[in-house]
């Protein structure tokens, strides 16, 4: 086969079908051959001597006898012949039907682990092992992302309900005066819970591809002077000096201008909240060093807190906290670097930290691709 494929199917079946075929053809030839010409001449040696009529026929009916013999015991033995390869490959075809239809009760049954192994029948059974395959892994991981949604929700609502609770409990005792500090609380709470389940939903979406997408060309300089308009007032009231850098000559980006503004809100919006008042962020954006001109660099940096070498491999990680006190204190839900990078990998880009350590600021980078991705039609969610 060219290119080492293995041939499909219906080759295979014609293939065993003319084995079979062929198989009681020799086997009769074979058999008839052997036995005809001796059970012939058997019949000849008792003729009776003469030329007439009656050696004639008995020379006839011992021709006759000789052919029925020989293709009958050739006709059974080819027949038995063929029985057995068209058992073989009967027996071939189903095992692997069986090892499917295993595969698909344990589906069935809630163990999402099950695969169904190497077929070796030809490329239709391998397409189709490969695809149940795959099939069987996106329900495991969307099992999987259930469990730690589940897992993550009844972490994350504890503090807030149990800060609820222990007011409403406080103004029953008449402990606590129901006033404007008690209301303020409440609706911090509240607002809070409203916060959460919304970026909740968003990563979820995010994560198993259900988000809607609508790819166009976009400006690279507007989208960061976007971004800068929609922080500044925010930088402001928080003491932070926020500046906007946008390099030279920066190529048109093909993507969602939507998805990859809030790409950037959500980067500078953790750069904000973790720097000390009279620090500074800066937004840039430039052609990606190791692109060739085919790709372009979003930073944001920040000089505030900065990130322990341990921590960063899991700071995009949904929920991680560096510092969960301190991050609970001042809003952040743990989930935002978790959507930023979900959103910059539907567009074929990569995302990473940068910090040296702690007091010495971060580095968030983004690198996407300029040209038409493979992500880049439409996705529709549900």
């Amino acid at each position: 086969m060219s290119g080492g494929r293995r041939a499909g199917l219906g080759p295979r079946l014609l293939v065993a079908i003319a084995a079979v075929l062929g198989t009681a053809g020799f086997t009769t030839w074979l058999v008839a051959g052997a036995i005809g010409p001796s059970v012939f001449r058997d019949h000849l040696a008792g003729a009776p001597d003469g030329k007439g009529v009656d050696a004639v026929a008995h020379a006839e009916n011992a021709f006759s006898e000789a052919s029925a013999i020989a293709l009958a015991v050739g006709l059974t033995l080819g027949a038995v012949a063929a029985l057995t390869i068209s058992a073989l490959v009967a027996r071939r075809v189903g095992a692997s039907l069986v090892s499917l239809a295993r595969a698909v009760r344990e589906i069935a049954g809630g163990r999402l682990d099950a695969r169904v192994p190497s077929l070796a029948m030809g490329p239709e059974f391998d397409d189709l092992t490969r695809a149940f395959n795959q099939m069987a892994g996106r329900l495991e991981a969307s099992e999987r992302l259930r469990h730690r949604l589940l897992s993550d929700v009844a972490h994350e609502l504890r503090t807030p309900v149990a800060a609820m609770n222990a007011n409403l409990e406080s103004l029953e005792d008449g402990v606590t005066v129901f006033g404007p500090e008690t209301i303020t609380l409440l609706r911090r709470q509240g607002a809070r819970l409203t916060r959460l389940s919304e970026d909740l939903a968003a990563v979820t979406r995010a994560q198993s591809g259900e988000l809607a997408f609508n790819f166009g060309p976009v400006s690279t300089g507007e989208l960061l002077s976007f971004a800068y308009l929609v922080a500044k007032d925010r930088a402001e009231r928080a003491g932070v000096d926020l500046v906007l850098t946008i390099g030279h000559d920066l190529p048109i980006l093909h993507g969602d201008a939507d998805r990859l503004a809030q790409v950037l809100g959500n980067l500078v919006d953790n750069a904000l909240r973790h720097s000390d008042m009279g620090g500074k962020v800066v937004l840039s954006g430039a052609v990606a060093s190791d692109s060739g001109g085919g790709g372009v660099e979003l930073t944001v940096q920040d000089d505030g807190e900065g990130i322990a070498v341990e921590h960063l491999p899991y700071i995009f990680d949904r929920f991680y906290r560096v510092d969960s006190a301190r991050d609970r204190a001042r809003g952040g839900s743990g989930i935002g670097l978790a959507i930023a990078k979900a959103l910059v990998e539907a567009h074929d880009g990569r995302i990473t930290a940068q910090s040296d350590g702690p007091g010495t600021g971060s580095t968030f980078t983004v690198t996407l691709p300029t040209g038409v991705a493979q992500a880049s039609t439409t996705k529709t969610g549900q």
